[in-house]
Formats: C-alpha cells, sequence, structure tokens
C-alpha cells in the first residue's frame, strides 16, 4: 500500500484560454479534393476507371508499382517476378506469361512450391489436393508423375544449367499438352532466367525414393547464383536512372529470404543497387516480405505494399501496365 504523505496532490484543470491556435491555411493536408474517387459511368474504359481511383495508399501504391516497372523497362532496367505456389493456384499465370512475352517480366524466381503446381497444371491441366483429406490416410503427395518429373529436373539441372531451366525444357515438349500454360516452359521457350529454390523437406515431390539429395542441391544452388547476377543487375544503369524492380508475390518466407542473400551477394560485389525499386503483392503483411524485400534492401520510399488477394491485384497490375504502356505508345 502507498504511503498517504507521498501521494501526488490531485491537479487543477488546465486552463486552455491561452492555447495557440493557427489557421487551417497554415496547415500541411494528406487528404485534398484532387486525390478523391469520381464515380464513372457503366461501359467506361479500364483507364477512365483506374484514373478515377482515390489515390491513397494501396491505389497509390499500385500506381508508383507500375510506374516503377514502366520506367524500368523503358530504361533496359529488369523486372523479376518472385512467387510462391499460390500464385499459380489462384489461375495468375496466364496474367504473368502474357507480361513475360510483352517484355516486361524478364525473369522469374520461386520456391519448390511453385515449380510443383507449374509443372502439375502443364502436364495434368489441373493441380492442388484437399491436403486435410489426404493427409489423414497418408496419400497427401504421393504423386508419381509429378515426383518422376521434379527428380528428373533435379538430374538435369546439376549438369549445370539449374533446376528452373531443366524444368522448363522438361515442360517444352509434345507429351506436355498445357505447355503453354507453364511459367517454366515459357521462360524456356523465350531464353529468360527461371529459378528455383528449394528448402529440402518442404516439398512433396521429396519424399521421392529415386531423388537424388546431391543433384537437387547441385540444380537449386546453381539457380541461387544465377539469381545473384539477375539480382545484381537490378541497379541502374548510370548514376541518376531508374533501376529495376523486384516484385515479390506470394512468397511469405523462402523468397524474401533468398532476396536478402542475393542483394548482400550483388553489393558484396560491388553492385550498388541504386534506384531498385522492390514490391510485395499478397493478402497479409509478412515480417520477411516487410523487413527483406521493402525495407532493408532499398532506399526508403523504394518499397511498395500491395495487399489483396492475388487473383485480385495480378489482374489489376497486369492491366494497369498493359493500358499505360498502349497510351504512352499512341
Amino acid at each position: 500500500m502507498s504511503d498517504p504523505q507521498h501521494a501526488c496532490a490531485r491537479p487543477a484543470p488546465l486552463d486552455l484560454a491561452n492555447l495557440r491556435l493557427k489557421s487551417r491555411t497554415q496547415r500541411e493536408h494528406k487528404v485534398a479534393i484532387a486525390a478523391l474517387g469520381r464515380p464513372t459511368e457503366p461501359g467506361c474504359s479500364f483507364s477512365q476507371w483506374l484514373a478515377a481511383m482515390p489515390d491513397f495508399l494501396g491505389a497509390a501504391q499500385l500506381r508508383q508499382v507500375v510506374a516503377a516497372i514502366i520506367t524500368a523497362r523503358r530504361a533496359g532496367r529488369p523486372v523479376v517476378f518472385a512467387f510462391g505456389g499460390h500464385l499459380i493456384k489462384t489461375g495468375c499465370a496466364p496474367l504473368v506469361i502474357d507480361l513475360m512475352q510483352r517484355g516486361i517480366i524478364t525473369a522469374l524466381a520461386t520456391n519448390g512450391s511453385g515449380a510443383i503446381h507449374d509443372l502439375e497444371l502443364a502436364e495434368t491441366g489441373a493441380t492442388s489436393e484437399e491436403v486435410a483429406d489426404t493427409i489423414r490416410d497418408g496419400s497427401f503427395g504421393m504423386v508419381r508423375e509429378t515426383c518422376a518429373r521434379m527428380t528428373a529436373a533435379a538430374a538435369r539441372g546439376a549438369t549445370g544449367i539449374g533446376l528452373g531451366r531443366a524444368l522448363g525444357e522438361l515442360l517444352n515438349t509434345p507429351d506436355v499438352p498445357y505447355r503453354d500454360l507453364s511459367l517454366f516452359a515459357t521462360a524456356a521457350r523465350l531464353d529468360i532466367p527461371a529459378t528455383v529454390h528449394v528448402a529440402v523437406g518442404t516439398d512433396t515431390v521429396h519424399v521421392d525414393p529415386q531423388l537424388d539429395g546431391a543433384a537437387l542441391g547441385a540444380a537449386t544452388l546453381a539457380d541461387f547464383r544465377l539469381l545473384c547476377a539477375v539480382v545484381a543487375d537490378l541497379g541502374a544503369a548510370t548514376a541518376g536512372q531508374p533501376g529495376g524492380v523486384w516484385l515479390n508475390v506470394g512468397s511469405a518466407v523462402v523468397m524474401p529470404e533468398v532476396f536478402l542473400k542475393a542483394v548482400s551477394v550483388a553489393r558484396n560485389l560491388g553492385h550498388p543497387l541504386a534506384g531498385m525499386h522492390t514490391a510485395n503483392l499478397d493478402m497479409l503483411s509478412h515480417y520477411r516480405p516487410v523487413q527483406n524485400v521493402l525495407t532493408r534492401p532499398v532506399e526508403r520510399g523504394f518499397g511498395h505494399a500491395l495487399i489483396g488477394q492475388h487473383e485480385i491485384l495480378v489482374p489489376l497490375l497486369r492491366q494497369a501496365i498493359v493500358e499505360q504502356l498502349q497510351a504512352g505508345a499512341d
């Protein structure tokens, strides 16, 4: 119990008569009429609809990401699309392939999950299973064809070409009916870097008794070294010019960690990465993407967060890029 002799005296209410007030005209404002959203008419164009969006928070970030990507490509700088398996599972592969074919996305990087869903979609036209059901009888992930293809890709990739390129080449054959929907097959056809970054034990294909761990390690290590070269090229070509863009789409752990190490390698070898922009697109804000993608590697204001579902954000991003490129060409 406190000592009554040392108790604080009850204060008298402050007299507010002498508060210093200023005119509203002297204050800086964060919200102004010019940034308000505007209603659009039915049947308006996408460009009209996009221009009518409020210029705040997520919408402002979307515009900044689009501008960074277009500026980077016009300056000949790379745009790297790093992703997790959820991107494939939400139906966004054709949109990313379109941006690759247009020369907007210049490199791909993913974890093991992204590669698995890509190859299954290419071979079968379908992917993903209900884990809550199949884990109960031990059949989860026990898919013969998927294991065989990834094991073959690891063996081929260990020769020095890397896991991503090996997978792309294996999927670019007549016996793969939906190869046009494969990011890796497309990357191989376009001859652009596509890398797979494996954490051993995280992927269903690692249960394959035929899988050679040494081959898998060599193949994914080759991909990491290739990605380091891709990241090293993300800086501005000359001082004061724009840099490239790294997009992290739906990978909360593996790709942000891989990116951070690649950034450190690049700078250690004398590539300052000046002017590089980064963006994270995901339905939640996670620690590693915020720190390892948006904050630590870039200058203040060069990291952009877009929060939302991939099946909404990726089509929006792709259409905004295409529309603005067309407007610039007219």
